[in-house]
């Protein structure tokens, strides 16, 4: 509904909250940055003053990232988003490479190798998320190019089994099940016959106890989320700190600043938790504030892919919604006691430089949907004409005689 006013009104029809829909999600997206600057600051200056003798310094790098951030957003706002599937196989190499460079090379923090040093920190596992869309939407799109069925087997599946084994092998499982989970629903979302979503979902389920079985500390992690209290000095102790942080900021908040969580009571305040400190400092009405902003991006985001002109946009757009909608569902119910404890971060809020990366080229190459967009449609639940479909494609760049 490019150009149409959020609502009419008789006296003044000349009154628009914002001229299209990729206005709204780029409106949200920047309210998320300034609210997780602003949360980022409040969460990590007593960390920073501690260890690097200013309560700058992760604000300062943040700033970078929000920089690289912006570079990221307007690389997939401007490059038409046909031609990545047409770069879909060196972009994996390129990750490939860096995951292979993980294993024996990277950065190890708390047992885990997930970060490498190229001049700067770079968690390539990030970026795989990204790939595994791109992987997804060009299966689903040439399948419903030829009027076929989308199938749960194939051998893009493959490809993305491998990711996952590498990125598990670091060990990340949490970026592990996104790099194989966002594309399941995508497929949830497709052509896909009922009878096979029903064994897809089943799939799903036993994937995610099979996980849990093989990695003893994952199990631990799920009884312990049943109930905190009862470790609360061990495995439960960064649920109970993260819910005692939500608890005491009561309705308005304790003030930006005022929360006293980040005095090293609860771990990873400015990463995985900082929905925590935002909670504790500005109560229900903020945590209200952002889940409010998700989901309306959400709205947004699914008419930019209803609208896509072709199959390729609306699958590719409803994976960028799987992903950053999915990441902060996961994160937020992490945080509030209700999902295990994982290394997934809130999107645009919680602190790392290759998540904000990833995320802005995300919602940039949502961006760049949006701006050639059509008639809303269903998505993708019937065949257009094959020679629509192969008009999109693989663009390709004229020849200049």
């Amino acid at each position: 509904m490019n150009g149409k006013k959020l609502w009419d009104s008789a006296d003044d029809n000349s009154w628009k909250f914002w001229m299209n829909d990729r206005e709204a999600i780029l409106g949200i997206v920047v309210i998320l940055l300034i609210i997780g600057s602003i949360n980022i600051f409040s969460s990590s200056f007593v960390l920073s003053e501690t260890y690097y003798d200013t309560p700058y310094f992760f604000l300062t790098k943040h700033g970078i990232n929000v920089c690289v951030g912006i570079v990221f957003f307007v690389l997939g706002a401007y490059i038409d988003y046909h031609y990545w599937r047409s770069w879909i196989v060196w972009i994996f190499l390129a990750v490939v490479i860096m995951l292979i460079l993980v294993l024996i090379i990277g950065t190890e923090v708390n047992g885990a190798r997930r970060w490498l040093q190229l001049g700067v920190t770079v968690q390539p596992a990030e970026f795989a998320k990204m790939l595994a869309i791109f992987i997804e939407a060009a299966y689903i799109s040439s399948r419903v190019a030829i009027g076929g069925k989308c199938q749960l087997f194939h051998a893009q599946m493959g490809v993305l089994a491998f990711l996952f084994l590498l990125i598990e092998r670091e060990p990340d499982g949490a970026t592990a099940a996104l790099v194989i989970g966002v594309p399941m629903c995508m497929l949830l979302l497709s052509n896909m016959p009922r009878q096979t979503k029903f064994i897809l979902l089943g799939c799903i389920a036993a994937a995610g106890v099979l996980i849990c079985i093989i990695q003893p500390y994952r199990l631990e992690r799920v009884l312990t989320m049943l109930d905190p209290w009862q470790n609360a000095t061990d495995s439960g102790y960064q649920i109970v700190q993260s819910l005692q942080a939500i608890g005491s900021g009561g309705f308005w908040g304790m003030g930006l600043g005022q929360g006293i969580s980040k005095y090293h009571y609860l771990p990873e305040a400015h990463t995985d938790f900082a929905f925590a400190i935002w909670c504790q400092e500005n109560g229900f009405l903020g945590a209200f504030g952002v889940i409010l902003l998700f989901g309306a991006f959400t709205y947004y985001g699914t008419r930019i892919a209803t609208s896509a002109k072709d199959a390729y946009g609306q699958i590719l757009a409803a994976g960028i919604i799987c992903l950053l909608v999915g990441q902060a569902a996961a994160n937020m119910l992490m945080v509030g006691g209700w999902f295990p404890v994982v290394g997934v971060p809130l999107p645009f809020i919680s602190y790392g430089g290759s998540s904000l990366a990833v995320c802005m080229g995300a919602v940039g190459i949502l961006f760049n949907i949006g701006s050639k967009n059509a008639p809303p449609k269903t998505l993708v639940t019937s065949a257009p004409p094959a020679e629509e479909e192969s008009a999109y494609r693989r663009p390709r760049l004229k020849r200049i005689k």
